[in-house]
């Protein structure tokens, strides 16, 4: 038989160019700040999740470099054989705290929580109820679990009810809610304290994804506490790699829940464990959003500030109601086109989203606030998003 083996790849790849839907990788060559090189272009970044522009703060940078010179750079196994040093059990001590639970988990990614944790919690005998607009790894965790799906429509706290009563009637082993905090591609807001009012009436495990809340909501300590929702959430699932800027995924909740995850999930079982200069890091990461709240004063200034002006401009910024700005275009190739005019001509670097990440009709370029910005800085990148705009006919 005549058959090429991977002929489709290419194939694949040229369809993706032709509908304007490729992804494009740049690289930087400095550190995640709001001045950086990239592809050796000198520009002002908005498209990071390093929020409180904690990934070069200086407290945090030294405890890396300081773990290295005790540690090593390698953790050297998965964290159940070898993998865990002190390090590891100062940060989860001081995150729990910081979350106000009994205890967390440090994990590979905000990905691997979902992917691994996920079909532990739930199987064949059980109903998901899931926001249409969850992240891409509660999908994948969904479907790796086995466990019917229902979804409810987005932050649509009356249709997760009519789900919720048309999932009992087949008399569920369990039921999970489960949904993201702040949405990463519209920076809308899980209405978390009606879903857990919701769902407490039917038994249901409520499990929110905060990766894009935490550093930024409820002084730097999630969507949880941003409505005091403290113990009637049931799973915390989150990331030290976006408001902390640092890496690595977390769970948080009770001690029963982190001792069932650290047995159970294959993700955190199967996957070495962080290096311990990261370790160190995020525990710093910490200390720095507890004791220097001018970081989450200042990101929210920024957010308030650059939102009304780029409204003003006429641009489409969805129903963001967090740091995260998109400039909804519809066209993805008018978005690419918008981001690659932005970089080239402008120095500013903004990434494209479009399908898959969003649908084709509502393709657009995500704006990321950044504690680090300057008043000098926004208005710098809104004269240009306002003058490529314009070229492009989008306002």
């Amino acid at each position: 038989m005549n058959r090429s083996p991977t002929a489709f790849l290419k194939e694949e790849m040229t369809d993706l160019r032709d509908k304007n839907l490729e992804w494009i990788i740049r690289y930087l060559e400095d550190g995640s700040k709001p001045h950086s090189v990239v592809d050796g272009k000198k520009v002002l970044m908005l498209n990071t999740n390093n929020y409180l522009g904690l990934a070069t703060h200086p407290k945090v940078v030294q405890a890396s470099i300081d773990a290295i010179k005790k540690y090593g750079a390698g953790a050297g196994a998965v964290p159940v054989i070898a993998g865990s040093f002190d390090l590891t059990m100062e940060f989860q001590r001081k995150f729990a705290k910081f979350k106000e639970v009994e205890a967390s988990l440090l994990c590979q990614t905000g990905f691997a929580v979902n992917s691994g944790l996920i079909p532990m919690l739930v199987g064949k005998p059980d109903i998901v109820v899931s926001d249409e607009l969850n992240h891409g790894s509660i999908i994948d965790g969904v479907r790796l679990s086995g466990a019917n799906r229902i979804i409810y429509k987005h932050c649509d706290v009356g249709d997760l009810e009519r789900q919720l009563k048309e999932a009992e009637k087949s008399k569920p082993r369990r039921i999970c809610i489960i949904t993201d905090g702040v949405f990463s591609m519209d920076g809308d807001m899980a209405p978390l304290d009606e879903i857990t009012k919701v769902g407490k009436e039917f038994g249901a495990m409520i499990f929110v994804d905060d990766c894009h809340g935490e550093g930024v909501l409820g002084n730097g300590r999630g969507i949880v506490a941003h409505f005091n929702l403290q113990g009637k959430v049931h799973v915390e699932g989150g990331s030290m790699s976006k408001g902390f800027g640092v890496f690595g995924g977390t769970v948080a909740g009770s001690k029963d829940l982190i001792e069932f995850c650290a047995n159970k999930s294959r993700t955190y079982l199967l996957s070495t464990a962080h290096p311990p200069g990261i370790v160190a890091a995020n525990t710093a990461s910490i200390e720095v959003v507890e004791s220097e709240p001018e970081h989450v004063q200042r990101l929210w200034d920024n957010t308030n500030y650059f939102k009304k002006e780029v409204q003003n401009l006429g641009y489409n910024t969805g129903n963001s109601q967090t740091p995260i700005i998109p400039l909804i275009i519809g066209d993805p190739g008018k978005a690419q086109e918008l981001a690659r005019l932005l970089f080239e001509e402008e120095n500013i670097y903004g990434t494209p989203i479009v399908f898959p990440m969003v649908a084709r009709e509502l393709s657009r370029i995500r704006v990321q606030m950044n504690a680090l910005l300057t008043k000098e800085d926004l208005n710098m990148a809104l004269a240009a998003v306002e003058k490529v705009g314009k070229k492009l006919n989008i306002i």
